[in-house]
């Protein structure tokens, strides 16, 4: 893997706003343009080395669903996260429920291409990176490099995973909701997941969280118009909804609906996950020693909150220096310690390796890199291609039809 430079193509704002991302560059508080999508480098893999990211994706994905199953049968993991009453009941049954859909999820890697990938932790329950993941590094590529290839069939097996949650359950309409005060980030996410059901057949309705009610006579979750909401895609934490004035309508089966992401992966997506898959797998090489309550002899570690996003309430101390994060909406939390995993540098940057899992397979790549310690919403997300030529549509659609 290597990070080379890469000319920006000459309208390379008005292009990726036009494909959805509209938050292709932020603000700094003195006024000027901070650029998140930034194509004036690209990173450059082998084959070779997508194999390996995808093998290590392909595991961490089976090992987390291992390690969840034992977490939401754990009194004591279940406590450590402050839900309340029943919902570790609730979790649990989720992952024995046949109709829960897991569209897809993050895990963030930490690799410079020689020896194994190390996790640093899974974005599970409401990821984002995914407008630029799956559709304007695709397209950057297509300009600049058509004969090359790429790590992404996250479009493909979006459509096709809604496609056999369609089939399996027989549903033809979901709800999409996002917090009417969330992040731009947040609301293109979920359009393009809508463009992606839609694609699949499905009808996709859009609400906000707040539009969701409760209809005490019917005793189920409605929209707005009264229609019950029977499968909803929310970009919302679970642990969110939970703490909600309607968390005490999800707990003890008083709800039929079905939730996307399901329950469960409340679990996945919080720190306790690391430590537990630790215990579960000790020295598995992919997974980095980490621990419940103090760092168990670590000398270079990274201090996280259970629940977290962009970097908020990570503390870090490492052969680097030391960096201590703001706690925006994590301070009280439990924490966790994991063994200090050094970024790559290339001039300065730091990249994370954004593998994604959709539909329960390995499906493409994003790259966030940083000039810090800790990655942050100052990240900036640069495009990738691949040393090798274009797959064709047939291998492609081969691929996404596997079961």
């Amino acid at each position: 893997m290597d990070r080379v430079p890469s000319t920006p193509r000459p309208d390379w704002l008005r292009t990726v706003e036009q494909q959805g991302l509209s938050y292709a560059v932020d603000r700094a508080d003195d006024g000027s343009a901070v650029p998140y999508w930034d194509e004036s480098a690209c990173y450059e893999l082998t084959e070779g080395d997508v194999e390996v990211l995808e093998r290590a994706t392909g595991e961490l994905h089976r090992m987390t669903v291992a390690a969840v199953h034992r977490m939401a049968h754990d009194p004591e993991v279940i406590a450590r996260h402050g839900l309340p009453d029943g919902a570790g009941a609730w979790l649990a049954a989720s992952l024995s429920d046949p109709d829960a859909t897991s569209v897809y999820g993050r895990f963030d890697l930490a690799w410079d291409g020689d020896g194994p990938p190390k996790l640093l932790e899974y974005n599970a329950d409401t990821p984002a990176g995914l407008v630029e993941a799956a559709v304007c590094q695709w397209f950057w590529l297509e300009d600049l490099h058509p004969g090359l290839d790429q790590w992404n069939l996250l479009h493909e097996r979006l459509v096709e995973g809604w496609r056999r949650m369609r089939a399996r359950t027989g549903v033809r309409a979901v709800h999409f909701a996002v917090g009417q005060d969330e992040p731009t980030e947040d609301w293109a996410t979920v359009a393009y997941l809508r463009d992606t059901a839609q694609e699949a057949g499905l009808v996709a309705l859009g609400i906000t969280m707040e539009d969701v009610g409760w209809h005490h006579g019917q005793r189920r979750f409605v929209d707005v118009h009264g229609e019950p909401i029977t499968h909803c895609f929310k970009m919302y934490p679970t642990e969110w909804m939970l703490d909600s004035p309607f968390g005490s309508y999800l707990l003890g089966g008083a709800s039929t609906t079905q939730w996307i992401e399901p329950p469960w992966k409340l679990l996945a997506g919080s720190k306790a996950l690391l430590p537990v898959l630790w215990e579960m797998f000790p020295g598995h090489p992919n997974l980095l020693p980490a621990y419940f309550d103090h760092p168990h002899g670590l000398t270079a570690c990274a201090s996280k909150p259970l629940f977290g996003w962009e970097g908020d309430g990570v503390d870090v101390v490492g052969p680097d220096g030391e960096e201590r994060s703001p706690r925006l909406r994590t301070e009280g939390q439990q924490r966790i310690y994991q063994q200090y995993a050094p970024l790559p540098d290339y001039d300065g940057n730091h990249p994370v390796l954004g593998t994604w899992v959709v539909d329960g397979k390995p499906a493409g790549l994003g790259i966030r890199e940083s000039t810090n310690l800790v990655t942050n919403t100052g990240a900036r997300f640069v495009p990738h291609r691949m040393l090798a030529p274009r797959s064709s549509p047939e291998q492609v659609a081969s691929w996404v039809a596997e079961p």
